[in-house]
């Protein structure tokens, strides 16, 4: 027991010591202090530089028709057009001054024929103006409509939504889809899920219907231009073919475009596939519609014939982008891959481009 440390020593403590300072008077509490804090600034959606950039990549995809700029080439036009337009002005004004002195009833049988031809050619004006005004329109609900998706206001969204379906309510397709947004209007919903919401239940409809006439406008030029005898038939057929496509795509989605109209929609479509370099059909699309046994099956003309259908669908893609009121954000862009299978035979598909089962060969 030696070896053992020797535990510790046994210490006095001074206990009245301790008495006292518990007896001592507490501390004065601390007195309530004022720390001054920054104040809380909520960013505005146009300000905040996250939500900004999400909105410009969502508006980068949508495809408009393209403003037109002032040239002088448009001035000059301008200028020369009121010079001819006075220049017919005189000459109208002498022949019925000279109809007048050779017979009265010949002037004034003149004179009533041009009221008639300037009046039809303001009707004429006024509603080319209209429609140009409507397919601006168009492109103004699009864009509206992809800044709504991209943005946390859902009252803008339901502005767009009410716009949306004041275009559509003369379309009977878009009926149903237009009650079930109505029953929406009392409900808390999102932004983005109401414009997707909307998109699903007023372009669906019509979207289907924008296949078909491609589907119906491609299989045309297939089989025109396969047993077509000269080349300038072909040319001129799928020409034919694009811009009744183009019209019948912009009517669909509301547009109704008059000639004028028609013109810079024609135009905007051959931009958009320039731009896109969609327009140029290259060996790649030739192996890939070839090289699933049509070239083997079948004479090269009608391969040529399936091409033009291609080019063709290409088109009325490229119009569907331009004329529609939405741009594609719940529901999926059709591609040129999804028409393949309706120009090859015996591969019928339904109108969501699904192969169908019932009429598959084996």
């Amino acid at each position: 027991m030696s070896d053992q440390k020797d535990s510790r020593r046994p210490a006095a403590f001074d206990l009245e010591g301790a008495e006292k300072k518990s007896e001592a008077a507490p501390a004065e509490p601390r007195r309530p202090q004022h720390f001054e804090t920054p104040s809380v600034r909520l960013t505005p959606d146009e300000d905040d530089p996250f939500i900004r950039e999400a909105m410009a990549a969502e508006q980068d995809d949508v495809v408009t028709m393209q403003k037109r700029r002032f040239t002088f080439t448009k001035l000059a036009a301008l200028a020369f057009s009121i010079v001819l337009s006075l220049a017919i002005g005189l000459a109208l004004d002498d022949l019925v001054r000279s109809l007048f002195e050779r017979a009265p009833w010949l002037g004034w049988l003149a004179l009533g024929a041009v009221v008639v031809g300037v009046a039809a050619v303001l009707v004429v004006l006024v509603r080319e103006a209209i429609a140009i005004f409507r397919l601006g329109a168009i492109q103004h609900i699009k864009l509206r409509a992809a800044e709504a998706h991209g943005g946390a206001e859902p009252k803008k969204a339901r502005t767009v939504v009410h716009e949306l379906e004041a275009l559509l309510s003369h379309k009977p397709e878009t009926a149903r889809g237009r009650e079930r947004l109505k029953q929406t209007e009392d409900e808390i919903v999102d932004a983005p899920q109401l414009i997707e919401l909307a998109e699903r239940e007023l372009m669906s409809p019509l979207d289907l219907k924008a296949r078909s006439l491609i589907v119906g406008a491609s299989k045309r030029v297939s089989v025109v231009t396969a047993v077509s005898p000269r080349a300038v038939v072909d040319l001129a057929y799928v020409a034919y073919e694009s811009i009744r496509l183009v019209r019948a795509m912009a009517e669909l989605y509301g547009g109704r475009p008059g000639s004028l109209g028609m013109f810079r929609l024609v135009r905007d479509v051959l931009a958009h596939l320039a731009v896109t370099g969609s327009i140029a059909v290259g060996d790649g699309l030739v192996q890939q519609v070839l090289g699933h046994g049509i070239a083997s099956k079948l004479s090269a003309r009608f391969g040529e014939g399936v091409i033009n259908g291609l080019m063709t669908a290409r088109i009325g893609i490229a119009a569907m982008d331009l004329c529609r009121p939405m741009p594609f954000r719940a529901l999926k862009r059709p591609g040129i891959g999804d028409f393949i299978g309706d120009l090859a035979p015996g591969a019928k598909r339904d109108l969501e481009g699904r192969p169908d089962p019932g009429n598959t060969k084996s």
